[in-house]
């Protein structure tokens, strides 16, 4: 068994559990939040652990009595045979559920079987603070995998709409598109964005909300682009026991949610957001979401959507934000020895950025070339070299 390698402190940890699952390489975090209140893995992060745990076989997790330090050393990606996964996730979750869609569909490719996995419980569907929406990740960060040629068999269903603090939503996702190798990526051309699309949602609230948010935000978009299309979503809260989000006051059975509190129930998930992603010429996507905040009114949610998508078409690049590491991380674990190539943008790398690919030059013990790009001032070229690690369950291509 390999020496694990050594991180301090809760950055970049959903990252680095990606990385170690895909090499098969052990870790060793410590420092964990230790000088908080609070200190540890939250709730959010051990049903990952979880999660990883169901979906492997052979991992090994190792926690500490305060949760600031844990080992885990990773096992083989099974897809748990095949077979249909159910994952509660916590009532007291405050992460959107992109927070985890994201590490399996990174899994997902690499994985000795399909996954299907329907995760329930306290699932928030809308856009967080830290995670985008679902509707951001079906539109904009699934389709990136179609440059590496994993397009098949992919599917993100909603079934239930949940927005923060608490969730109480439900999603199903399939994906059936297993590769030993990724294609070499060569995406240097950005491109003119030629459409708009998106989705607003009013989940317990007026559907009037949906039409004044799109009004609002065609206001400022329809003045760069005349193809701008918002599909309006409209659904009903979840219905929950009244301690549902307390910690210790809900009983599970079967993966149903039992609550003490007598018979009383409250709506949850109540609120309204909305989902925009431009798409140019050469297959480029930048997305922006939000959900509205405590008395914000539609119409400003709308421009501030519109204005943030404008911001992150401003950053240039063939990828924006939301799947620049997932991008680099597939070139990675690409055929040994090619070099792929993406143009990002310039502004797009920063702290955050760099100390991921300061992470995966540790797991993967390559770096990661970058140069202004001749002739696009404000991208760079982001040279990546393939390790060859790709899918262990598959000896075929």
């Amino acid at each position: 068994m390999t020496t694990p390698i050594k991180f301090s402190t809760h950055a970049n940890l959903r990252h680095r559990l990606v990385l170690a699952t895909l090499t098969g390489t052990p870790l060793h975090i410590t420092q964990i939040r230790s000088n908080s209140l609070t200190p540890g893995l939250t709730p959010s992060e051990f049903s990952l652990l979880r999660l990883l745990d169901t979906l492997t076989n052979g991992a090994f997790f190792e926690v500490s009595v305060t949760g600031t330090t844990f080992l885990y050393r990773p096992g083989l990606i099974t897809g748990n045979g095949g077979k249909p996964v159910t994952h509660v996730l916590p009532e007291t979750c405050t992460r959107g559920v992109s927070y985890y869609l994201e590490v399996l569909a990174l899994l997902a490719p690499f994985s000795k079987a399909s996954f299907s996995v329907t995760l329930t419980g306290g699932v928030i569907t809308a856009a967080t603070e830290l995670d985008a929406s679902v509707d951001t990740f079906r539109t904009a960060y699934l389709p990136l995998f179609a440059k590496f040629d994993i397009s098949r068999g992919l599917e993100l269903r909603i079934i239930k709409r949940s927005a923060g603090p608490h969730g109480a939503g439900e999603v199903q996702f399939v994906h059936g598109h297993q590769v030993r190798l990724p294609k070499t990526l060569h995406l240097q051309t950005p491109g003119r964005v030629k459409k708009i699309r998106g989705v607003a949602y009013a989940i317990g609230v007026s559907a009037g909300n949906n039409a004044r948010m799109i009004e609002a935000a065609r206001g400022v978009l329809n003045r760069f682009i005349p193809d701008v299309y918002v599909f309006s979503d409209v659904a009903k809260p979840q219905i929950v026991p009244a301690d549902y989000g307390k910690e210790g006051a809900a009983e599970r059975a079967g993966g149903v949610t039992k609550g003490r509190a007598g018979g009383k129930t409250k709506k949850v998930g109540v609120g309204f957001g909305m989902s925009l992603l431009a798409e140019s010429g050469t297959g480029c996507i930048y997305s922006a979401d939000a959900t509205a905040a405590p008395s914000e009114p539609a119409e400003d949610v709308g421009r501030r959507v519109a204005f943030m998508l404008l911001e992150e078409i401003a950053l240039g690049g063939c990828v924006g934000r939301t799947g620049a590491m997932a991008v680099l991380t597939m070139m990675m674990m690409g055929v040994e020895g090619d070099v792929g190539r993406v143009v990002l943008g310039k502004d797009l790398i920063d702290d955050g950025f760099v100390s991921c690919l300061r992470d995966m030059k540790k797991v993967f013990g390559s770096e990661v070339g970058i140069r202004d790009a001749q002739g696009k001032e404000g991208n760079v070229i982001v040279s990546v070299v393939g390790k060859g690690v790709g899918n262990v369950g598959r000896k075929l291509a």
